[in-house]
């Protein structure tokens, strides 16, 4: 299990108050400040659940998705396309590799400055996922 939370810095609560993380023994949480009482939310549970709402943004535009980011690679052939497309589809089954490893801190300073953020109640509930500017296929 990785020692910080997976979004730890894009986790804000509903006064988009970025959320503190720690961890209670060995597990990581993000920490939710409600007029001085702090709440210790386990990360897995957010951070599941982050992971499972980019998967439902992801569904249906693995084909588009690939193709960028094959692009964006300088890999734009046939096979690096196909590789991506696969990872994507079957994104759910590298949740725990993520979870265990984490997100880079370049990439997560990277998703900070695009707009991506994530809003949680003081229960840990997810309320929104804000992934800055939103890209159609036409552009």
């Amino acid at each position: 299990m990785t020692k910080k939370p997976l979004f730890g810095g894009l986790v804000v609560d509903e006064y988009d108050r970025v959320l503190d993380t720690g961890s209670v023994g060995d597990e990581p949480v993000y920490i939710i400040n409600d007029a001085g009482f702090k709440t210790h939310v386990p990360s897995r549970k957010i951070d599941l659940l982050v992971l499972g709402e980019i998967k439902k943004m992801i569904g249906g535009q693995e084909d588009f998705l690939s193709q960028q980011a094959a692009r964006m690679m300088g890999t734009n052939d046939l096979f690096s396309k196909a590789l991506i497309e696969s990872q994507l589809k079957n994104i759910d089954k590298q949740f725990d590799q993520l979870l265990e490893g984490g997100i880079p801190e370049d990439m997560r300073a990277y998703l900070g400055m695009s707009g991506f953020k994530v809003t949680v109640d003081y229960h840990g509930d997810l309320l929104e996922i804000h992934s800055g500017g939103k890209i159609t296929p036409e552009e």
